[in-house]
């Protein structure tokens, strides 16, 4: 069964750290490429970071140096630390793996995790 859970976010004045948690059932995290994603009251979701099964790292560019994403393949779990947050972070995270997983052919993605940055 495919479950992804993410936790973590939460209301932050500019500046200040979050670290996201993403806890996924079975063996998603040591078989993907694990990925954090986003999506902004009336924007597209789009991907913020992701992590090879071999530790290779990718940034959006308005992150990079703000966001490190981390995996731990021992608990099953993908962690997003990010720091030097901005308002234009607010949206809701999710994690998924690349490429996206599925349940049939619909594309699953958990319930989120609100992030909101604003003093």
């Amino acid at each position: 069964q495919v479950q992804l859970v993410e936790s973590g976010g939460g209301l932050v004045q500019p500046g200040g750290s979050l670290r996201l948690s993403c806890a996924a059932s079975g063996s998603i995290v040591n078989s993907n490429t694990m990925a954090w994603y986003r999506q902004a009251p009336g924007k597209e979701r789009e991907l913020v970071a992701f992590v090879t099964t071999h530790g290779s790292t990718y940034y959006l560019a308005s992150v990079k140096g703000r966001f490190t994403i981390s995996r731990n393949n021992a608990n099953t779990r993908v962690y997003l630390q990010m720091n030097s947050l901005k308002p234009e972070d607010t949206a809701v995270y999710y994690c998924n793996a690349i490429p996206r997983l599925r349940v049939g052919v619909q594309e699953y993605w958990g319930q989120g995790t609100q992030v909101t940055v604003s003093s």
